[in-house]
């Protein structure tokens, strides 16, 4: 007869309870304010650091092994040999892979916790809502050159949000890499869908088909800075430019298949602001036809007043040769009225 085995309470002690992935890539400017801000974490529990370096070109590697040998029981390193690609969502991944923690919070190097009761709090409130998918909290934008004042992340404070929460118009509900907590073994059981490897942006598909799992809980506290700096991946998202506009309408666009077209309506005008965006971008300033196209995606997927309206029909859509004929025609009426 097999002996069951107990766990004892020792080892249920002793169990990891959080697993702290974090991502780095040249970060040796911000990797020590970070781990630092981790390891200062108040906790009943014992949690783990999962730093996942994507061959770093400078000296954040360096740093990374100095905390290692200071605290080797806290901190778990995986140096990858070569970049992992894909704006660094395959070195999460690698971190998410080999978490033993119940919870699973996300870093990225040049972010840090300003709250000492971060990792407790997202925990108590994950323990007492089985039904959340994750949670998460406020957070501070800072620039690390000071081209911009600080601001916090989330202006929409709901206790809990859902996938309609996540895919309004204009993202308003954002959620900073450093303020989520999720279930690690729901991630493990749902990966993300191959659509999403398409994607500049890892975290949106992520926190919408955690939604659609069940309600992202939310902490009223700035409890993290989210840190943009010239050399980070956040600095990728240029509203100006054609490419970023484009990966966004065909990750929404992904979005809408894979929900089988449940959002269709509210994903519409989500893309169509994104189009509108494409009448400005750098790469057509100076098009017609392509301009006309996105004025007419826009006009028809949008809810434009009718000023905007006019003016987009005005200066997408109609010819500029027939604007040029128009000002002729009116400018000679004029002299022809004025004569008489």
């Amino acid at each position: 007869m097999q002996c069951q085995k107990h766990t004892t309470n020792n080892e249920i002690l002793n169990m990891i309870k959080v697993s702290v992935c974090v991502v780095t890539y040249n970060h040796e400017k911000f990797v020590a304010q970070m781990l630092d801000s981790i390891l200062m974490q108040r906790t009943t529990f014992p949690f783990e650091i999962i730093v996942g370096d994507d061959c770093s070109k400078d000296n954040t590697a360096a740093i990374l092994k100095d905390y290692r040998s200071r605290f080797p029981e806290k901190i778990k390193l995986l140096l990858h040999d070569k970049n992992m690609g894909l704006n660094g969502k395959y070195n999460a991944l690698s971190t998410f892979a080999v978490a033993s923690g119940e919870y699973t919070a996300q870093f990225d190097g040049d972010d840090y916790l300003i709250s000492p009761d971060k990792l407790q709090k997202q925990v108590d409130l994950m323990d007492a809502n089985p039904h959340y998918s994750a949670c998460y909290h406020n957070a501070r934008v800072i620039f690390d050159d000071n081209s911009a004042p600080p601001y916090l992340v989330n202006t929409v404070h709901k206790s809990e949000i859902n996938v309609e929460d996540l895919i309004q118009e204009d993202e308003l509900c954002y959620i900073a890499t450093s303020s989520l907590m999720f279930r690690t073994k729901d991630f493990a059981e749902h990966p993300d869908p191959e659509w999403t490897n398409l994607s500049t942006s890892g975290d949106i598909p992520r926190n919408i088909m955690l939604a659609s799992r069940g309600p992202i809980g939310y902490i009223d506290e700035v409890m993290s800075v989210y840190r943009k700096n010239r050399g980070g991946a956040s600095f990728v998202d240029n509203h100006e430019s054609s490419d970023f506009l484009f990966n966004r309408i065909q990750l929404y666009s992904n979005i809408n298949r894979q929900f089988e077209y449940k959002y269709d309506s509210t994903l519409r005008k989500l893309l169509a602001t994104y189009y509108y965006k494409l009448l400005f971008s750098r790469q057509f300033q100076n098009t017609y036809w392509p301009r006309l196209k996105f004025a007419v995606r826009y006009l028809s997927w949008g809810d434009p007043g009718e000023e905007k309206r006019k003016q987009v029909i005005r200066d997408f859509i109609v010819p500029p040769i027939a604007l040029k004929v128009y000002s002729f025609l009116a400018l000679s009426l004029y002299n022809i009225r004025a004569k008489a």
